[in-house]
């Protein structure tokens, strides 16, 4: 089975590329990052891995010029002026100064042409008066199929909600059949609502001042794992994925 190249965006932690690299049919070819305390988690976890720092510097032609040729794209970009409080009184959205940095993951969209991008946000992205707008920035670009859904961490067991919008896009430029779909049927795959911990392990208390460690550096981790996102459903993403093309390869 080939692994597609993926080219992870506003990184975070990875766990865009943790879910997507645990489906066996992917691996994180580079990662484009601007906070120093998620560069050094990744620095760790993916020591040979490419990092970026800056996505406005970032082209595919600096991307070409060191080898690097991504076939996915992800990103969970910014969410500061799409919450559900700003939307009601009258926000940015995603022409604001951080969620609008949404336009260059488009950009690279459209220099690269990768045959799958994969993003996330919070759910108010879909009742904000932009989404329109960027559905219609992705139809600009030309032969991409796009989806969206809105997939919450408990309907594939966790034990809270955390309700996110993931938008995937697919390059009909060598295929012209319908885009993947992640259904009911998906969610059910990984769902065990009798018992959490068989799927969730219960995380112990973050403050660990008794054992030496700084209060600090547990601000800087509790912050990120707030931004991160559950690494289950990009997984589930890319298996479904894997099927799709499965199912594609055997018409063929």
């Amino acid at each position: 089975m080939k692994k597609h190249k993926v080219l992870d965006l506003f990184s975070g932690i990875g766990g865009f590329s943790l879910g997507l690299e645990r489906t066996g049919g992917f691996e994180t070819v580079a990662f484009c990052e601007i906070d120093n305390y998620c560069q050094k988690v990744l620095k760790k976890h993916w020591v040979d891995v490419p990092m970026y720092d800056d996505i406005k510097e970032l082209t595919n032609d600096r991307l070409k010029s060191q080898g690097i040729f991504p076939t996915v794209i992800t990103g969970g970009f910014p969410c500061q002026d799409l919450s559900h409080a700003k939307a009601k009184s009258n926000s940015k959205g995603i022409g604001g100064e951080r969620s609008g940095l949404v336009f260059e993951i488009i950009r690279l969209v459209r220099e690269i042409r990768p045959e799958y991008f994969i993003l996330e946000n919070v759910s108010a992205l879909l009742a904000h008066r932009e989404f329109s707008r960027l559905l219609g920035e992705f139809s600009q670009i030309g032969n991409y199929v796009v989806e969206w859904h809105c997939i919450s961490a408990s309907q594939i067991g966790a034990p809270h909600r955390r309700d996110r919008v993931w938008i995937i896009g697919r390059n009909t430029d060598s295929n012209s059949k319908s885009v993947v779909s992640i259904n009911d049927e998906a969610f059910r795959v990984q769902k065990d609502e009798g018992n959490f911990g068989k799927f969730w392990k219960n995380q112990p208390k973050f403050v660990r001042v008794v054992d030496g460690i700084s209060t600090r550096l547990d601000r800087h981790r509790l912050k990120q794992l707030g931004n991160s996102l559950v690494p289950q459903i990009p997984e589930m993403i890319g298996n479904a994925i894997i099927e799709y093309e499965r199912k594609i390869n055997e018409h063929h």
